[in-house]
């Protein structure tokens, strides 16, 4: 099994973009920054119910964008 460092990139609000990506172990996500992405780098600046939401969160964020199914 490689060790490589475990990273996750989760979509954020807009309120919440400029505070997160400025802690410590979290930057601006490399090419969709622009979109409010964060790049978290250090697994332990969430506890495992911020995991919790911040991924439902980006989840949400994410499928509120894409487009509706349309009907046939």
């Amino acid at each position: 099994m490689l060790n490589v460092p475990l990273k996750v990139s989760l979509k954020v609000t807009d309120e919440e973009f400029d505070e997160l990506s400025n802690q410590p172990g979290i930057i601006p996500a490399p090419y969709v920054a622009r979109y409010k992405w964060i790049l978290v780098e250090d697994m332990n600046v969430f506890n495992p119910k911020q995991w919790q939401d911040h991924i439902l969160q980006s989840y949400n964020l994410v499928k509120a964008k894409l487009p509706k199914k349309k009907s046939v």
